[in-house]
């Protein structure tokens, strides 16, 4: 079945098939011939076409312990268990660029978990998880340490790494982690996986684990801290997202 990625292809194609022929066509141009192919009056009205099935997509079950925050409304996004691969997390946005009814560039869909420091007082965490995304912009996990009145101790987002960063664009399964030590002043921990812009995340093999002192950390403190502590669970749990 013809989508919007599919009739992007299409228009990829066409464009290089002419380059080849020294015939130089923008990828805007070869997406209006595509659109014409099929029959539209132009790209926009054959990709809202397209996105229209994808809006009403049904919700995906949330991953029993897990919540989701962030920037989401209602027919922006969808998180929770990709019903065509257990164990895995599939967050998305449910409009396609541009979709005409407000840009996603700077939202971010979180699902995450609030959990209470105690367990973890004088320990270094690990937190890393398998990632793979589809013309997503921006696709990563994160991690926060937060003392008391919610003021952040460390925190890590892989935003500012120079390698082994956030995945974007169409990339395959490939493993990713943050390393922050939770201090004996620590009241609170909050992880998760969060997209930030359009596309398409998924998430698996999550692992949250005490490493030894000599495992170098990986963040710093960071000024912006919102989550409510009245969600806070004991300890973390489903983190194979097996439970609904």
């Amino acid at each position: 079945m013809l989508d919007v990625s599919h009739a992007k292809a299409m228009a990829r194609t066409l464009r290089d098939g002419l380059s080849e022929r020294s015939i130089a066509l923008s990828h805007s141009d070869c997406l209006e011939l595509v659109a014409h192919q099929f029959g539209f009056a132009n790209w926009n009205v054959l990709a809202a076409r397209l996105d229209a099935p994808k809006r009403s997509a049904p919700a995906l079950a949330l991953p029993k312990g897990w919540f989701v925050t962030g920037s989401v409304t209602p027919g922006s996004h969808r998180l929770g268990l990709d019903p065509t691969a257990p164990g895995t997390i599939l967050i998305e946005s449910l409009l396609e660029r541009p979709a005409g009814l407000g840009s996603l560039t700077d939202r971010i869909a979180v699902l995450m978990q609030s959990v209470q420091a105690a367990p973890f007082l004088g320990r270094r965490l690990r937190l890393g998880a398998d990632l793979r995304c589809r013309e997503a912009d921006c696709g990563t996990i994160w991690m926060r340490v937060d003392g008391l009145e919610r003021r952040s101790l460390a925190f890590d987002n892989l935003m500012t790494r120079a390698g082994d960063g956030p995945v974007s664009g169409d990339h395959g399964w490939t493993w990713r982690s943050i390393v922050l030590d939770v201090s004996g002043e620590a009241a609170s921990l909050h992880f998760g996986i969060f997209l930030k812009g359009y596309g398409k995340l998924w998430a698996r093999h999550l692992r949250l684990e005490v490493v030894d002192l000599d495992v170098p950390v990986t963040g710093g403190a960071h000024s912006e801290v919102s989550h409510d502590t009245s969600r806070l669970a004991a300890e973390p749990s489903n983190l194979g997202f097996t439970e609904v």
